[in-house]
């Protein structure tokens, strides 16, 4: 089409649909123009930093034709930034300026708990995810991505140490008495002994998968699980049967799901393959049957009656843990609190055996019971101390009376002794230094132990005290029988009266957040506030380390096998920090 007079050669129909907007017509209009060149350049290469960065694109889509073309027809003016400035200046200067923005941050927590776990990319890299969390003064459960760093060495416990050492250090968070949750793997718990952490944690979220694939791995769990998992993948690789499988499913007016298969890794997927074989179960079994899929395969594996039985025995007596681990995983309330509850809660509903129980159905409980009962012995206490800081829980009804006297024993002292630490320091403050109303006082005593009272002038004389007449039967009775002094609160003594009114206060429901409570009610609980944050901010899983894998899926892609280390590491931190700058 040829343009029309006035109108530059190179502008398309397609410039042209965008500058009909009103946005155009104000940037084409003399009075509406942008500033120039050399003022926005910054403001708009920070801007395709930061669209880059947050979007997770390439960076090489910069030098893309098209995003080119798109570019000049929406600003002709604007110069796109190269790739080289993107990678080497842009991305940089933008991850040093949120660097010390979460610097900043984690300064003013009261206490940061750091989740740490190890991945392998698409390049066989393997990689050390760090995220740090803490509670604000405003109650809010602040999370952040520190880093994700490349590790070429062997992956023991002493070299993952020194990887969480370095960490502590460059974040500045020693004197914050950081705790660490990791898996159970050994090589984490080594590293967490050497790294002289005052509090490791297990993740409960592996320990759950622990206990689950100990149930997986019976007998005849496994051998139906490998029954099922043949017909999935047979549907999964046939087009004819799986043409076959959609027609029935609209037949029987089932709803029209893929079959999903299991990860070995992963028990809960070995669960949501039962549960979906189970509700196309119907389909299954009438394509099975069908003459287009029997002349294509001979050799057919299917279920029997009593099979089908087994499995939806084997997925009611996994769903416990099945809702036991999407709890665990939430990342916007606190965690490490519903730990104790939960395991105590999962121990009993197992070791329950109505009379209608199957022999597998027994089985399987008895296996996760067996399993859930050796963990996290070392840390009853901490899970214990935990529990009675969240309002939901606090009552502890799952332990003895004197083991959950001695919890909150235990939180009175510590409250205690933590509230002396800042009444020191301000009383080390007070002897060194003398104000000056002090230092007025001191002389108005020493004048008038002399006899002399100051005289602002002739007139108006201060007249002096009348000395009050000596009283031998008060001076030597007078402490004893005089009138009682009001007795200062000791630490231990407030202590104890918050925690019997924290104790008396009406529970928070489960479904409430217990943070809100705190934020509503910490100046009537100074003292167990404070203790609250320490505590209430440790995760109880490392599912936020692992959250990361599936973003670094989308960022190490096969059109991007090759990217550095260090830009990994930026582009995470910039992709999962800035939304919370």
């Amino acid at each position: 089409m040829a343009p029309r007079a006035g109108r530059s050669p190179r502008t398309s129909p397609y410039a042209q649909l965008f500058r009909n907007g009103a946005w155009f017509n104000m940037a084409n209009s003399r009075r509406g123009r942008l500033p120039g060149y050399r003022y926005r350049e910054p403001m708009q290469k920070g801007r395709g930093a930061t669209c880059h960065r947050g979007a997770l694109q390439l960076v090489q889509d910069v030098e893309n034709a098209g995003f080119k073309r798109m570019a000049i027809a929406m600003e002709p003016r604007y110069v796109i930034p190269t790739r080289a400035h993107m990678t080497d200046i842009a991305v940089p200067k933008m991850y040093k300026e949120v660097k010390q923005n979460v610097k900043t941050s984690l300064s003013s927590a009261e206490r940061v708990a750091l989740t740490c776990d190890g991945w392998t990319s698409r390049a066989t890299e393997w990689y050390v995810t760090i995220t740090a969390h803490y509670v604000s003064d405003e109650w809010q459960l602040v999370s952040h991505v520190l880093q994700t760093r490349e590790m070429h060495e062997s992956h023991t416990g002493r070299n993952l140490a020194e990887l969480l050492k370095n960490a502590i250090d460059e974040w500045e968070i020693k004197d914050k008495d950081p705790a660490i949750v990791t898996d159970n793997a050994s090589n984490m718990i080594i590293a967490a002994e050497l790294a002289e952490f005052t509090l490791h944690v297990k993740c409960y979220a592996h320990t759950l998968n622990l206990a689950a694939q100990r149930a997986l791995k019976l007998g005849a769990v496994a051998r139906l699980l490998g029954r099922v998992r043949r017909i999935v993948n047979f549907f999964r690789r046939s087009t004819t049967a799986c043409h076959v499988l959609n027609k029935k499913q609209k037949l029987l007016q089932l709803p029209v799901h893929k079959l999903t298969t299991d990860v070995v890794t992963r028990w809960n997927s070995a669960h949501d393959m039962l549960v979906r074989f189970l509700e196309q179960q119907p389909a299954i079994c009438a394509a099975l049957l069908s003459s287009e899929v029997r002349k294509t395969e001979k050799d057919l594996c299917t279920l029997t009656e009593s099979d089908v039985t087994t499995a939806e025995e084997i997925v009611n007596a996994l769903k416990p843990m099945k809702e036991a681990t999407l709890a665990m995983s939430k990342a916007k309330t606190p965690t490490l609190s519903v730990v104790a509850p939960l395991q105590a809660t999962l121990i009993s509903q197992l070791q329950e055996s109505p009379g209608g129980d199957s022999t597998i159905t027994k089985e399987i409980k008895a296996a996760m019971v067996v399993d859930l009962q050796k963990r996290h012995l070392d840390l009853k206490e901490t899970l214990y101390t935990c529990s009675a800081l969240d309002p939901r829980f606090k009552s502890l009804p799952f332990l003895p009376e004197d083991d959950r006297q001695e919890i909150y024993d235990g939180l009175i002292t510590e409250a205690a002794s933590r509230s002396k630490q800042p009444l020191q320091q301000s009383a080390a403050g007070v002897q060194t230094g003398v104000s000056d109303d002090d230092e007025g006082m001191a002389i108005k005593e020493e004048v008038e132990d002399d006899g002399v009272m100051p005289v602002e002038n002739e007139s108006n004389q201060v007249p002096s005290k009348r000395p009050r007449a000596s009283c031998p039967l008060a001076a030597l009775l007078g402490e004893t029988y005089g009138p009682a002094r009001p007795k200062k609160k000791t630490p231990e003594d407030q202590a104890k009266e918050e925690m019997t009114r924290y104790r008396e206060a009406d529970l928070l429901p489960v479904k409430e957040d217990p943070l809100v409570w705190w934020q509503e009610h910490q100046h009537e609980y100074p003292l167990m506030s404070n203790i609250a944050k320490r505590y209430l901010c440790i995760p109880g899983t490392s599912v936020s380390s692992a959250r990361v894998f599936s973003t670094t899926g989308d960022i190490i892609t096969a059109q991007r096998s090759a990217l550095l280390p260090q830009h990994v590491d930026q582009i995470l931190f910039l992709n999962k920090n800035l939304k919370r700058m």
